[in-house]
């Protein structure tokens, strides 16, 4: 049986007037000769080339001696066109694919064998056209006042990402050797060396950013994540969860156990649960005692209620979930909040666990100052948590590893690059489609219909 050989394609294109420009200063030169070379292009399922004449002219300027022209469409001394380049970038920066996928890729929908040294060159090549001052002054321009900072370990190295949440831009990154202090700074003087000038800066609790950004910034209000903070709370109040529980299903081994080989008589109905039953059931539904109330279905409440008195020692940590979740409330003020602080960190019901004593030295009057600066202002109220960078270093990281052979500095930098002006253009060209488009006029209802509607008979 025979293959079926695929359909070529020639396509003619001519590039060859009598007189063209030099590339460099623009003086128009005299054609001296006409060549013609073939360039692969793609199509679906096809062999397509491109059938280019040009030509070879003699320049008049003290650029050069002689220069060619080319199509538009073609790299100057290129083996395929700028629609083979297209399709490779966007299967790894859109699709997320390796170099191997996409080699097979093209392959299979375009019947054109690549290697890897084109892959990577097409990378580099879209790399150098890069204009990243533009970039930057365009995220000056759009920049509100609030900025996300967080470092994502890739590998050996750490990656530096800042964000704008309130805009949903990435502001800029950096991949350094280390996570501390020393390159944090240099990270962060960067941007204020660009003219970046926040409100509000929002991190973590590492102790990398205090100091760096008083420094810095001294005006700006620096918010501590309240997810980050309540996250490292509720830990706490399952590990006495988890040591209460313990402590009721060692109960249920309690009594007198029967010895071996003896038959066991028959069991008496009962009516209550047993303590290793009460045990099994606070297990399952522990996330229930840090949960929010007003979260909770019917059902949640009667559970919630059933473990609180299977086990009342779980009272104290539901009321220490409640008190937590009233002293970071939003419709509150910033006295308010600090008299609420200055109840729980003095309640003895809560001083009497020890995972609770843990939790309360976390709320010190310095770090709690930081955990409600978004009380402070209406810039601050509008982000904080910096979820918005948490998960944009989470696709990052989803996408990196989708090429596990780039472990080296510069593939990294080159595809972060690439990566961050694929999203700032896809932002460009939709900011400006919103500008353009005017919205519709709305007519009253009182007003007549202009047009008449035609009638069916």
């Amino acid at each position: 049986m025979e293959t079926q050989r695929p359909p070529t394609l020639t396509i003619p294109i001519s590039c060859c007037p009598k007189k063209a420009p030099c590339p460099t200063c623009g003086k128009l030169g005299r054609r001296k000769d006409v060549l013609n070379r073939q360039i692969r292009s793609i199509a679906y399922h096809q062999v397509v080339y491109l059938d280019v004449t040009y030509g070879e002219y003699r320049a008049r300027c003290h650029c050069c001696s002689t220069f060619r022209t080319m199509p538009t469409s073609v790299e100057f001394k290129a083996r395929y066109d700028n629609k083979v380049r297209q399709a490779v970038l966007d299967r790894i920066l859109e699709d997320g694919m390796s170099v191997e996928r996409v080699i097979q890729s093209i392959h299979r929908d375009f019947l054109l064998d690549l290697s890897d040294g084109f892959v990577y060159d097409c990378l580099l090549h879209q790399a150098k056209r890069l204009d990243m001052a533009e970039h930057r002054r365009w995220v000056l321009e759009h920049f509100r006042g609030t900025l996300c900072v967080d470092e994502l370990h890739l590998g050996r190295y750490a990656l530096l990402l800042a964000t704008d949440p309130l805009n949903d831009l990435a502001v800029a990154f950096a991949l350094v050797a280390s996570n501390d202090k020393d390159h944090m700074r240099r990270f962060l003087k960067n941007l204020k060396t660009w003219g970046l000038e926040p409100e509000v800066v929002v991190t973590d609790g590492s102790d990398l950013y205090p100091a760096v950004l008083a420094e810095l910034w001294p005006s700006a209000r620096h918010q501590l994540c309240v997810f980050h903070v309540l996250k490292d709370l509720h830990k706490l109040v399952l590990d006495a969860l988890r040591r209460f529980r313990r402590g009721l299903e060692r109960r249920g081994n309690r009594g007198r156990k029967r010895r071996r080989g003896r038959p066991s008589g028959g069991r008496k109905p009962r009516h209550r649960s047993t303590y290793k039953e009460k045990s099994a059931f606070i297990f399952s539904h522990r996330f229930l005692i840090v949960r929010r109330r007003d979260q909770m279905s019917r059902q949640e409440r009667i559970d919630l209620n059933t473990m609180l008195n299977d086990l009342p020692e779980l009272r104290p940590l539901r009321q220490f979930v409640d008190a937590l979740q009233r002293l970071f409330a939003e419709n509150q003020g910033e006295a308010t909040a600090w008299r609420r602080h200055q109840r729980l960190t003095t309640d003895r019901d809560f001083l009497a666990v020890p995972e609770l004593v843990k939790a309360v030295k976390k709320l010190g009057p310095e770090k709690f100052a930081k955990m409600i600066a978004f009380l402070g202002s209406a810039a601050c109220r509008q982000m904080r948590t910096n979820n918005h960078v948490e998960r944009i270093n989470r696709k990052l990281r989803h996408e990196e590893k989708a090429r596990y052979k780039w472990r080296s500095r510069r593939t990294i930098v080159r595809f972060m690059v690439l990566l961050l002006d694929r999203y700032w253009e896809h932002e460009k060209a939709t900011r400006s489609r919103w500008l353009d488009e005017t919205p519709p006029i709305e007519l009253a209802r009182e007003s007549p219909k202009t047009v008449p509607r035609p009638r069916v008979a």
